[in-house]
């Protein structure tokens, strides 16, 4: 797809090794830094799809930096600049191997395994005579894996703990820095006329000390729904108006793939391609309350170059 950036190979000044997952490839710069270039990949069911998304990669990277400034009060997070729309720079640090799942209302994932019966999701148990997409009494954690190849899987906070994957001092603070996000999520996210169901963070550690890494509060992270009218659709039993990855899963799954042996992933067309960006785009403006601007320039990796290489440059001379 034209300007969609889906494969990186930069070699940056200091740079020692770069891992590619599956929307962002992250360069190590010197033990110290990691660049995070956002590419236009976009995946679903823990597979990369064939076609990028234009405009993905710099609505997923913008959203997360203001986000991360949004919250630095809560908790210090590894962000350094943006020297690129696409691009995020920030502190090296050691990941804990979880993920921190939050959700404050019942749907996606969660709603599947109730619909299949399941009460209980990571030690956590979920209500009966629930409905699909209300709201729980409290917001749950359910933490995930941290997969490096195939599928993350659900786990629960006392295996975490007792296969020594996290400290319980440590896990006990996650949760609370996990809760604290959300809430200011929650209250972000109302003031634009939306709701943040559920969403996900990702920790780690300098020393130490704990901090928030990698995106938060975007599309590919996050389910949105509209305020507006949510009530009225769960009376009547509708799906729910959202902004949110959830609509290419969707798709996926009328168009029989769900990430499973043997089924293909449908055609994505240009106009299917455009169509997702706007998506993303829609969501931007609303979460963000700005009109989104795309970032010029035939040619984003060399941008992506010029911009990373002049920064790295700079901090060194002004050291």
């Amino acid at each position: 797809m034209k300007n969609a950036l889906v494969k990186t190979d930069f070699k940056f000044p200091g740079q020692k090794s770069v891992y590619h997952g599956k929307v962002r490839d992250v360069y190590n710069i010197d033990d110290e830094l990691l660049v995070m270039v956002v590419s236009d990949r976009i995946s679903a069911f823990d597979v990369i799809l064939p076609e990028g998304i234009p405009y993905k990669g710099q609505v997923l990277n913008q959203i997360a930096a203001k986000f991360l400034d949004a919250t630095s009060d809560i908790v210090p997070n590894w962000k350094v600049a943006t020297p690129d729309p696409m691009v995020t720079v920030g502190l090296r640090c050691e990941p804990f191997k979880v993920e921190m799942v939050v959700r404050g209302y019942l749907t996606g994932h969660a709603w599947r395994e109730y619909k299949a019966g399941k009460r209980t999701l990571c030690g956590e148990t979920m209500p009966e005579g629930m409905k699909e997409n209300e709201k729980f009494p409290h917001p749950i954690i359910t933490p995930t894996t941290k997969a490096d190849e195939g599928h993350d899987e659900d786990i629960s906070k006392a295996e975490i703990i007792a296969r020594g994957i996290v400290s319980k001092d440590d896990y006990e603070q996650l949760e609370k820095y996990t809760l604290a996000l959300y809430q200011r999520g929650c209250e972000m996210a109302a003031q634009k006329g939306l709701i943040l169901v559920d969403t996900k963070y990702e920790f780690g550690k300098i020393g130490d000390k704990i901090i928030l890494i990698d995106e938060i509060h975007t599309p590919d992270s996050s389910r949105y729904f509209y305020a507006e009218g949510y009530e009225d659709r769960l009376a009547r039993g509708e799906e729910q108006r959202q902004l949110s990855k959830e609509f290419v899963r969707q798709w996926l799954i009328q168009n029989g793939f769900q990430g499973k042996e043997g089924q293909q992933v449908p055609e994505m067309t240009e106009e299917y391609c455009n169509s997702v960006s706007d998506r993303y785009i829609e969501l931007y403006e609303h979460i963000v309350g700005e009109k989104f601007v795309k970032a010029e320039g035939e040619d984003v990796a060399a941008r992506i170059k010029k911009h990373v290489t002049d920064f790295l440059n700079n901090r060194k001379n002004n050291r």
